[in-house]
């Protein structure tokens, strides 16, 4: 659900760049009253999974449309909505920055839209209130699948209100919303269930996490390296191997945009659009998860033949594991920033 520039007018592209700021700095406020040595890995490690988890687009059967999970929900289960939110946030600035996936003047929305609505509405008003009498993995997978289904159906509708905000006449309301909100019902359902495994291994293993999660408490003298040590694995095979066997099909906005509008990206006008666009393109050293190809492959690559099943690729492996490497660095210089603001302000304060 990475919505590229085109999609969006720049009024509406800067409004969103200021409603998720806000929410950021918010979050940062907020944060520094939960936040302890040990969360600061965590954001890195379970950004970097994230990061990895999004590159493998899974079928979504009888529809020709493919999805990946958003990660907001499962980010606020672990870390709690504040830090969870910005960890979505540093994942998608590095995709969009160094991977040219979703766009720079559109990378608001696409924080708010993965990001807040999963970890602010989802997670708290829907997961909590399914987990209030206590853990089970029965409980986990019900509270994350539908939790899931709801964040992501408000990102979906999200996408669609910023397109009809932006006078995209090729993307009909009635028509597009019709698509959106079904196909990002199934994705979402999926998400849920990826979610369910993930909390259930890291409640088995440590419970303390989620629990201080949900309380705002920190995680105290419990040792987390196993399960540093379990994601760090899962995100390495996600983002190297697995990637492999993503579904080629379009995603669900793709495939949205293809039924309401014959095409999955539409044309981008001048201007500003230009302008982001060309500074992506200088930025992203791995766009679209592979390596840059030369000029003069760029004609002949376009009338190849569509690429086999799975697409065993030095470009994909060597981007999931960078891009987890940088992510990992990024969440985990947020986590340690808001700890020093938090250890002044004691300071100030005693």
């Amino acid at each position: 659900m990475h919505m590229a520039d085109a999609l969006i007018s720049p009024l509406v592209g800067g409004t969103m760049w200021v409603a998720t700021a806000g929410v950021a700095a918010y979050s940062i406020k907020k944060i520094q009253n939960e936040m302890d040595e040990k969360k600061i890995p965590l954001m890195g490690v379970m950004g970097a999974f994230i990061f990895a988890s999004q590159m493998i687009n899974f079928t979504i059967p009888a529809t020709g449309s493919s999805g990946h999970i958003g990660g907001g929900l499962l980010l606020a289960i672990l870390l709690g909505p504040y830090a969870g939110f910005l960890t979505i946030a540093s994942v998608l600035t590095i995709q969009a920055l160094f991977f040219a996936d979703g766009g720079l003047l559109a990378l608001g929305s696409n924080v708010f839209n993965m990001g807040f609505f999963s970890c602010f509405i989802a997670y708290p008003l829907i997961y909590k209130l399914f987990m209030k009498k206590g853990y089970s993995t029965k409980r986990i997978i019900v509270a994350s699948v539908i939790a899931a289904i709801i964040g992501l159906q408000m990102g979906a509708f999200g996408v669609v209100l910023e397109t009809l905000f932006s006078g995209k006449t090729e993307l009909p309301f009635v028509t597009f919303v019709l698509l959106m909100q079904p196909i990002h019902l199934a994705i979402g359902a999926v998400e849920g269930l990826v979610t369910a495994a993930v909390v259930t291994y890291i409640w088995n293993a440590r419970p303390e996490i989620i629990e201080g999660a949900a309380s705002g408490d920190a995680i105290g003298n419990v040792s987390i390296k196993k399960v540093i040590a379990g994601m760090v694995t899962l995100a390495l095979i996600t983002g190297v191997g697995l990637s492999w066997f993503a579904s080629s099909n379009p995603d669900g906005l793709e495939w949205a945009m293809i039924k309401t509008a014959g095409t999955a990206e539409l044309e981008a006008p001048d201007g500003l659009h230009q302008h982001l666009s060309d500074l992506q393109s200088k930025i992203a050293f791995l766009p679209d998860y592979s390596f840059k190809a030369p000029e003069s492959e760029v004609g002949e690559s376009a009338g190849e033949s569509e690429e086999a099943w799975p697409a065993v690729s030095g470009g994909t492996s060597t981007s999931g594991l960078v891009g987890g490497g940088m992510t990992l660095a990024l969440a985990a210089i947020v986590g340690a920033g808001i700890s020093i603001l938090k250890r002044r302000r004691n300071r100030a304060n005693a």
